[in-house]
């Protein structure tokens, strides 16, 4: 995709990767709308953005508001005439087992993830049809390929993204349009340290559940801590999907997140399942 002329919104700039997505795009000479939900917590972004000496623009859009999509949308059309591609990085997680979780919990993280995207994504659309040629960009992770515990409604969220993305590639890409997913493994970042979205019912000491939870929180904050990615490779990676000609469906990020999906994929998989699946929950269940 030609970067001249190109306008590029990312959803989700407020902290993480749509913060580090923003800036980076922006030095590579694209025309950044960075947009969040709560623009009091622009402050940062722009801080940022003038230390590097890069422009972007700071809009507010909420996933979860058809309104305030839409006006974002025509606010970037009217301004640069169209719309070059989309990030889609807005989302929420939610840890606990499943029991744990609430109804309200778990709709909650598909709205964000999953119907937010849908709603960006339909919003912006029509306007890359019309130009034939367009990137939309999907802010997955590894739990979109591999479950653990504590992660069933955030994995069933990003799964469900994975699912999405797949097949809106092949019904856009005779129109110019391509769509790639980018899958993160472990990144330690200001939402997860500052927040790691854990359930409110996990943290009851009454919850059948709550020795195991907190076991694995133990063993998720220390694959966190020791997580050599960082947001600018995802970044990259987010870059190598707007700029290369034939870009791929799907960018992993990380070696080992790529290592444990490419296991999985040359393993019998009953040998995996016990022998990864089967550590994992014997460590923290405590059993055998």
């Amino acid at each position: 995709m030609e970067q001249a002329n190109q306008s590029i919104l990312v959803t989700g700039c407020s902290v993480g990767f749509g913060k580090e997505i923003a800036l980076y795009l922006a030095e590579q000479g694209y025309q950044v709308y960075a947009t969040m939900r709560n623009l009091e917590k622009s402050q940062e972004l722009a801080g940022e953005a003038a230390r590097r000496a890069v422009k972007l623009r700071i809009l507010r859009l909420d996933v979860t508001d058809e309104a305030s999509i839409a006006g974002t949308v025509a606010t970037i059309v009217a301004e640069t005439g169209g719309i070059g591609g989309v990030v889609n990085n807005a989302g929420q997680i939610v840890r606990g087992y499943f029991e744990d979780l609430s109804d309200a919990e778990i709709r909650g993280i598909f709205e964000a993830n999953f119907f937010g995207m849908l709603a960006v994504t339909r919003a912006v659309l029509p306007h890359l049809r019309q130009a034939r040629r367009g990137r939309i960009v999907i802010i997955s992770s590894v739990a979109g390929r591999i479950g653990s515990p504590t992660g069933s409604a955030y994995s069933a969220s990003r799964h469900a993204q994975e699912g999405f993305a797949e097949s809106l590639r092949q019904e856009v890409e005779p129109l110019g349009i391509y769509v790639s997913l980018i899958e993160p493994g472990i990144t330690k970042t200001e939402s997860w340290t500052a927040d790691k979205g854990s359930a409110a019912k996990a943290h009851d000491p009454n919850s059948p559940y709550y020795a195991w939870f907190k076991r694995a929180e133990m063993l998720f904050s220390r694959a966190m801590d020791s997580s050599p990615i960082t947001t600018r490779d995802v970044a990259h990676a987010v870059y190598r999907a707007l700029s290369e000609p034939r870009p791929r469906w799907r960018y992993m990020v990380g070696t080992r997140a790529r290592l444990v999906v490419t296991a999985r994929k040359l393993l019998p998989s009953e040998f995996f399942n016990r022998v990864y699946f089967g550590a994992l929950v014997r460590r923290i269940s405590g059993a055998g």
